[in-house]
């Protein structure tokens, strides 16, 4: 996996990069985790702060699936 450039909306949840596709995937959800995100009654949501509303889009929450594409759209 190539080092991918990341956008600075994303480095503010994950840091500067760069980071491959997967490092980042593993980042942000070490991100989640510890900021206590993951949908309680549905543990495939993500409930995002403002911070990961910047890389969702504005979307107050996203499902897991949904949050990897939304995220490509940071890497570059």
């Amino acid at each position: 996996m190539k080092p991918m450039t990341i956008s600075p909306d994303l480095a503010e949840v994950i840091g500067k990069g760069p980071y491959s596709r997967g490092e980042t995937v593993k980042k942000l959800w070490e991100y989640i985790k510890k900021n206590n995100l993951q949908d309680q009654t549905n543990k495939r949501n993500i409930n995002a702060d403002e911070k990961l509303k910047k890389v969702f889009g504005g979307k107050a929450q996203v499902n897991m699936f949904e949050m990897t594409k939304l995220v490509s759209a940071h890497l570059s």
